[in-house]
């Protein structure tokens, strides 16, 4: 197989790698979009592709050949060297084309930040059809490495046992090896157990998926000093890896487990965060992850729409082009990237309406999620938008237990666990537990075949329904119980603002309730109206304490539900004070009445057309795809 690519590539020609063993509609699929002019395969194979069109299938265990001189054709920097296909995790697969040149760049920013030298011995553990596979053989026959090849494959083979690798790498004085993120939480799983490590191995890369900051740190600490662990970003469309971030001699930080840090450009790359506009935001806001430079590839095979929309001008950089990648990050103060999350529907330069929205949903569930992540009996979360109903998404969350958990975890208390943790904004609908989140062939999250949650009349136990309690893991709160409590303090709250407002009345307003000017068939009605205006005092301030977080819960935009939630205290408020002063303001105080009419009826108005507008807002949806 290295021959034949290494053939390829001789004669000026593009290969195109397909994994034998990929499903037959996967490989129907490339060999239909790629047309290639000739299927190097083996014999055992051939009839799988019986229907792999014109294209002239050669067997290379059959191959007899003369040996006569090669004389190499003009090969450009700027010609095709090969065609990744994408995983196909937001769609079909579709295959960006890789230039020499782009290879090269690649190898030399590998070689750079990797310390690659021809003593490095390298693991090849992808399978043929991703683009590490090209990514190792590239890094260790530039450099004069050694590559060793697994027996087993460790990214399709999700049965293989884990416990062979430490073996093998010490058989095979390992060096440099790079592993998915699902295999390298396996791998943590196994030296966390064993207490074994991986002797001799200096560089562990992990990518293709989020991999949080906490996760780095435990793999970093297992593996010890003498061994990087890096988390690498990037994509097929940019020539495999862009970014990198180390975390050698670091501390555990706070909030690790929500985060998820991919570093800095590999030489020759430059990174950008854009907003709206598709131009780059300062640092600390969340936008677009857009990567340039030498690795940037032509564009898709056949696609030239879509190689528009993500290959983009850009006037701000070097080269004047970048690739839209339709992941969310911010750029820290720091220059560090920060991962966000996966954003598919973001493609080419969004309106600001429509980046608002999209950022905000992802930002939602990337929160959601981390915590999720922090409750101590959760092993691996992931929170995503389904459908139960067709047209109406929701935000749902899945959880994986730790292993040893007593009573194990339910649904019904991750959810309010949640409730309580994101103070009832951008919680998810319903957590599901599951004992495995589903994988694609790349080892990353397969949102299509994730369980729909229970109806909501089946999602909380019979004895949370009742009223009654219910223990649950960690946090886990709210529920019948919460709401009483609440409702509780909101009564008493009130009450004890009504009392206080009333009795105060005689020190700030002295006069202002004095009915003694009253006909006495209107004393009840004036009473009330007092009355009235101290209960809807203490009303407003019962609202102050409790109410932000049903209104957030409600999933309008932070800024207008904050304000909406003032408006609405406002409105509550302001009648006790107000009336008790125009109250005893003379009719010809004018300079008196105007402060009034500025102080409390003009922010009336600016109340009420908020709330209106709070009314007439759709919710912001607290979904990502």
């Amino acid at each position: 197989m290295y021959v034949a690519l290494l053939a390829v590539l001789k004669t000026g020609a593009a290969f195109v790698p397909l994994e034998p063993t990929a499903p037959d509609a996967l490989l129907r699929h490339v060999l239909g979009d790629a047309a290639p002019a000739l299927l190097l395969t083996e014999r055992r194979h051939l009839v799988r592709l019986a229907d792999a069109g014109p294209a002239e299938p050669v067997c290379l265990d059959e191959l007899d050949l003369p040996e006569r001189e090669f004389v190499p054709p003009e090969v450009s920097p700027e010609d095709v060297a090969c065609v990744f296909y994408t995983s196909g995790s937001t769609g079909l697969p579709t295959g960006a084309l890789v230039e020499h040149r782009n290879l090269l760049a690649a190898y030399a920013g590998w070689r750079e930040v990797y310390g690659l030298t021809p003593a490095d011995r390298i693991l090849q553990t992808a399978s043929l059809e991703f683009d590490v596979f090209t990514a190792d053989w590239v890094r260790a026959l530039g450099t004069g490495a050694t590559l060793v090849v697994t027996a087993f494959n460790l990214t399709l083979e999700r049965t293989a046992d884990l416990a062979a690798l430490p073996a093998l790498v010490a058989q095979e004085r390992i060096t440099v090896m790079e592993l998915n993120v699902r295999t390298a939480r396996r791998l943590t799983d196994l030296l966390a157990a064993t207490g074994s490590g991986l002797p001799g191995v200096r560089l562990l890369t992990v990518g293709a998926e989020k991999w949080y900051l906490d996760e780095q740190l435990g793999l970093q600490r297992l593996l010890g000093g003498d061994t990087r662990v890096l988390n690498v970003y990037g994509l097929a469309e940019a020539t495999v890896d862009s970014t990198w971030f180390e975390v050698r001699g670091a501390a555990a930080a706070e909030g690790a487990e929500r985060v998820s840090l991919v570093g800095r450009p590999f030489p020759g790359t430059r990174v950008y965060v854009l907003g709206p506009q598709a131009t780059p935001v300062a640092p600390g806001r969340v936008g677009e992850i857009a990567i340039a430079g030498s690795g940037l590839t032509r564009g898709y095979l056949n696609r030239p729409l879509d190689t528009a929309r993500r290959f983009v001008r850009a006037d701000y950089d070097p080269d004047g082009k970048v690739l839209l990648t339709g992941d969310l990050g911010r750029l820290r103060a720091d220059g560090v990237l920060e991962f966000v999350g996966r954003a598919t529907t973001v493609v080419g330069p969004l309106g600001t309406d429509r980046a608002t929205t999209v950022t905000t949903r992802v930002k939602a569930a990337a929160r959601a999620e981390g915590a999720l992540r922090a409750h101590p009996s959760v092993r691996e979360a992931a929170v995503v938008e389904v459908r139960p109903t067709p047209g109406k998404p929701v935000l749902v969350g899945y959880a994986v237990p730790t292993q040893g958990v007593p009573e194990g975890v339910d649904g019904w208390s991750l959810t309010q666990y949640l409730l309580t943790e994101l103070k009832g904004f951008s919680a998810p609908a319903a957590v599901v537990v599951v004992p495995e989140l589903p994988r694609t062939r790349a080892g990353k999250l397969d949102r299509a075949e994730l369980p729909l949650p229970a109806p909501p009349e089946h999602t909380a136990p019979r004895s949370a329904k009742a009223g009654g309690s219910r223990k649950g893991g960690g946090k886990a709160g709210g529920g019948a119980g919460a709401k009483d409590a609440a409702g509780c303090l909101a009564l008493f709250l009130t009450v004890t603002a009504t009392i206080v407002s009333r009795a105060l009345t005689d020190t700030f307003f002295p006069g202002s309730t004095d009915l003694s000017g009253v006909p006495g068939a209107y004393h009840f009605w004036f009473g009330l109206l007092y009355f009235c205006e101290c209960a809807a005092f203490g009303a407003g301030l019962a609202f102050l304490v409790l109410g932000l977080p049903s209104v957030l819960r409600l999933g309008r935009s932070p800024g207008l539900s904050v304000l909406t939630y003032l408006s609405v205290f406002w409105l509550l408020a302001n009648w006790w004070p107000q009336d008790n002063l125009y109250r005893l303001t003379a009719a010809d105080d004018w300079p008196r009445e105007t402060t009034m009419v500025y102080v409390f009826n003009i922010p009336l108005m600016l109340a009420a057309v908020i709330v209106v507008i709070f009314l007439l807002r759709k919710p912001v949806p607290r979904v990502v795809n």
